[in-house]
């Protein structure tokens, strides 16, 4: 059924902050329940906090165990801004739906944003502006152009010209456009955090537990494990994340290979404000501080999903890396403390794929594939919350696979 992936490799910066563990049990029988989530990183976590909050009972299985696929390499920029500019958005699937993709987008933020406070979950949530520096995509007057498609659509953006950015953060670039309101946050933390919660709920977690088999009906869905027993479950949510499963349509989607490093901290050296800093060129750069001064800066995307090639070039990547990193930010230690890789999710237009299969009303698959992973991984759990309360979200389609 699902294609396997070796999703990381390397040693990732969030091994060097303990997370909660949570407990998982064996799964010796066949079981039956409301929901049955397939993945315990990100987008299984945040489904079964939304899942048992709405009083559905829940089992999460995972063939490897809780957060311990893509998540813990994720640099965690919870950010709005989705991948693809909104202006360039707005010519690949028109105006309307970019400027709802955008909104719905902040939405997200914000309601992540009160989900983590309300539950009381430790993860270190701080609250981040973003620049969008200039680059190979959008130059300056590009960039303007964006800043100004932003405010039209209610959403808060300030271009830059160089001397301001250079006078307040110490960047040598030809413009940016300023945001606000983002998130730096500890993904694992937060992924412990939502799982945990679920099972004050009473959700059950079974790891390791492989899924084999998919067979639905017109009332139930009934999967197939590895090692024999069945689960049976009125919906199940896919949030197998890079792993693809075949009955998941085909949709304009790759995985390729990113890199990632970060540094010993210091706190005093950092740039003022700690923005989260992200180029407009292709491959982009990316950059953000944690909560005690290290920094985190990714890029150097390629084209392919090798595993092999892909962990052999971390050494090159990471001193590449390093290296534009201290070309803007002269003042820093750019040694990698640490350095990975990973896989890791493309959409044509940075969109994510959610909601229901075509033909498969009882299975829901999420994809939140682009920069937005955490993002799309909220607006998953609405989506699909809504739709299990026979509801429409009025954004259900705009994410929609296609029949």
């Amino acid at each position: 059924m699902p294609r396997k992936l070796d999703l990381r490799t390397g040693r990732t910066v969030w091994s060097a902050y303990r997370a909660p563990t949570v407990p998982t049990s064996a799964l010796t029988r066949d079981v039956k329940t409301d929901v049955l989530i397939i993945g315990m990183g990100i987008s299984g976590a945040m489904m079964a906090e939304a899942m048992t909050a709405d009083g559905h009972s829940v089992i999460c299985i995972d063939r490897r165990g809780p957060l311990k696929g893509s998540t813990p390499a994720t640099t965690a920029l919870v950010q709005f801004e989705i991948d693809q500019p909104l202006s360039t958005l707005s010519k690949m699937i028109g105006k309307t739906s970019a400027l709802q993709a955008w909104r719905r987008s902040r939405l997200a933020v914000t309601n992540l944003a009160g989900r983590i406070a309300e539950l009381g979950i430790t993860c270190s949530p701080t609250r981040a502006q973003s620049l969008y520096l200039a680059g190979t995509v959008l130059g300056p007057s590009e960039l303007r152009e964006e800043a100004d498609a932003r405010r039209q659509a209610g959403i808060k953006a300030t271009y830059l010209t160089p001397a301001p950015l250079a006078e307040r953060y110490g960047i040598d670039r030809d413009g940016a456009i300023l945001s606000h309101d983002n998130i730096a946050l500890d993904p694992r933390k937060l992924t412990a955090g939502l799982l945990l919660k679920a099972l004050e709920r009473k959700a059950h977690f079974y790891a390791p537990v492989e899924a084999t088999a998919i067979r639905d009906s017109t009332d139930e869905v009934v999967v197939a494990t590895k090692d024999g027993p069945t689960i049976t479950a009125r919906h199940v949510v896919l949030a197998t994340g890079y792993e693809l499963v075949d009955i998941v349509p085909a949709a304009a989607h790759q995985v390729i290979s990113t890199w990632a490093i970060a540094t010993r901290p210091q706190p005093r050296k950092l740039w003022p404000g700690t923005a989260f800093i992200w180029e407009a060129s292709d491959p982009y750069l990316y950059m953000r501080a944690t909560t005690d001064g290290r920094v985190i800066c990714g890029g150097e995307d390629e084209d392919f999903v090798d595993e092999a090639r892909r962990d052999a070039l971390i050494a090159d990547k990471s001193a590449r890396i390093a290296e534009k990193l201290g070309r803007l930010f002269p003042q820093l230690d750019v040694r990698p403390e640490f350095a990975w890789t990973g896989s890791f999710g493309t959409t044509t237009t940075g969109l994510p794929y959610i909601g229901a299969i075509p033909r498969h009303p009882r299975i829901h698959a999420v994809m939140g594939y682009g920069g937005n992973g955490i993002t799309f991984s909220q607006i998953a759990s609405e989506l699909v919350s809504a739709s299990m309360k026979g509801l429409v979200d009025t954004d259900a389609e705009l994410f929609a696979f296609n029949p």
